[in-house]
């Protein structure tokens, strides 16, 4: 009978150990899936208004553009691992009415970073 409850003992422990185990590792973080379109729709206001509060003029319709192709980019598979001569010959990007271009590089060297002040 001992050694019945032995074995009793050590599945148990197996099955207790197994759910420690994956509460310590489970991941509870938010993904893109989780977040409903009413929940989109705060999250826009409320990322232009701490950009506006930043200093950068940007509305809620740019916002909303750069979500839509954030989840764009995460729906695609993953890229292949850029060559050096592949990072000058970007392609410009369409997805559902939202385009995107990379700007000109010798422009953006010439301007002044933004700096925040507190």
């Amino acid at each position: 009978m001992n050694a019945e409850f032995n074995w009793w003992l050590l599945i148990v422990g197996l099955v207790i150990g197994a759910g420690l185990v994956w509460l310590i590792l489970a991941d509870g973080s938010r993904r893109e899936a989780d977040i409903t379109e009413r929940e989109r729709a705060g999250e826009i206001r409320w990322i232009a208004a701490e950009l506006r509060r930043g200093g950068s003029s940007v509305d809620e319709e740019d916002v909303a553009g750069v979500l839509h192709l954030h989840t764009a980019y995460l729906a695609a598979p993953p890229p292949d691992e850029p060559s050096d001569e592949a990072e000058d010959e970007l392609p410009d990007l369409e997805v559902d009415g939202w385009r995107s271009a990379e700007p000109d590089r010798t422009e953006a060297r010439d301007q002044p970073s933004p700096s925040r002040t507190g």
